[in-house]
């Protein structure tokens, strides 16, 4: 069957793919990788940027908006939500045989309110509500304000995909948002509430993490400094699937559960590599676990599925994690100070694609209208 689905049935990880363009749901592009063992599917605004920007697939529905007088983001958001729609028609019938586990299709509020809770939670619902499917994620950031955000719609019985999660500390803060708003759901329930409709994902970023520690490796450049390099990420990751393991049981998760909680599986995000030293299946390779995710460019999916090893690592060495973080941190580097780089970083980055897509498409819809 090949690696994809040897991934899910014999280690229980369910491959993503982190891209999605309009020619590929016409052409059978992505139906053909969800043969292939792909299971859900993920956006943000950098992809929808590239699409919009590189292909010509949006210009006949942007020339009907421009000509009726849609505001440009009133028209971007139309062509998100349609590209969103036609996916979610095509990963349905994954999810429906996985019992609602997978088949999930991620749209990401505007990163503008990255910083801003209460307007994070009012897109949210627009979002949800607009597009209103049992497979969809709307994805918030993991920022300061973005956690009390998801705490919110969790407890309004909303899915939702935490994103640009980068540290540790940051990553228990997003499982106690989501125990905590599944705890408010049943708190507003009865006896019998269901909490079986409601699915979450946290997705924690690896290579970005390399790239930042790496960096800081090479400028101390000592022989101990250098030996670490390519180790933080995976070890963090690993680290996380610790904490992950830790969360989710006991009384109060087993409480939940009894009523149909879902895990918030852990989703590994970011995970093509950016150092070209480093094999290109560094980050599939080493976080292969039961009830995670992983989310891959299309690029790297081809890559594991042509030389991957499909084997159980993401919980063989957390002692050697450890060790790895606590070298990191006797050599100076602050994990949680990176964390923080790289999320400032990964936010802004966003919003620029945004405020570029919105650009683009202004420059075009002018075009049709002049």
């Amino acid at each position: 069957m090949g690696r994809l689905h040897d991934l899910y049935d014999s280690e229980g990880q369910s491959p993503w793919l982190d891209n999605l363009r309009r020619g590929w749901m016409a052409s059978g592009e992505l139906q053909a990788w969800l043969d292939k063992g792909v299971r859900g599917l993920t956006s943000n605004p950098s992809i929808f940027a590239s699409a919009m920007m590189t292909t010509d697939d949006y210009d006949a529905e942007l020339e009907t908006l421009a000509r009726a007088g849609t505001s440009i983001e009133d028209a971007y958001w139309e062509l998100v939500v349609g590209d969103i729609r036609q996916a979610l028609a095509l990963l349905t019938p994954v999810h429906e045989s996985s019992g609602g586990e997978d088949g999930y299709v991620s749209v990401e509020v505007s990163p503008e309110l990255a910083h801003d809770e209460a307007a994070t939670v009012v897109a949210a619902r627009e979002l949800d509500d607009r597009i209103e499917a049992p497979n969809l994620y709307i994805k918030v950031p993991a920022t300061a304000e973005g956690v009390p955000a998801i705490r919110t719609l969790v407890g309004e019985g909303r899915s939702i995909n935490v994103t640009l999660i980068f540290s540790l500390n940051r990553y228990r803060d997003v499982m106690e948002a989501y125990i905590a708003g599944l705890e408010a759901q049943v708190a507003a329930g009865s006896d019998d509430t269901d909490l079986s409709s409601i699915s979450s994902v946290a997705s924690f970023f690896i290579s970005r993490v390399d790239v930042e520690v790496d960096r800081r490796l090479d400028e101390i450049g000592t022989d101990e400094a250098l030996a670490l390099r390519g180790k933080a990420a995976v070890a963090q990751g690993q680290l996380a699937y610790e904490a992950f393991l830790e969360v989710f049981s006991g009384p109060r998760w087993d409480a939940l559960a009894a009523k149909g909680a879902r895990y918030q599986r852990p989703l590994w995000a970011s995970t093509s590599t950016k150092n070209p030293a480093y094999p290109d299946t560094l980050y599939v390779d080493t976080l292969i676990g039961p009830n995670t995710v992983n989310t891959l460019p299309d690029k790297t999916l081809l890559a594991f599925e042509e030389r991957g090893t499909v084997a159980r690592t993401v919980d063989v060495g957390f002692a050697e994690a450890h060790d790895v973080i606590d070298r990191l941190n006797e050599l100076g580097i602050d994990l949680e100070e990176v964390a923080i780089k790289l999320e400032s970083e990964g936010v802004a980055s966003f919003a620029k694609a945004f405020v570029d897509v919105l650009e683009t498409l202004t420059t075009r819809a002018s075009e049709f209208t002049s």
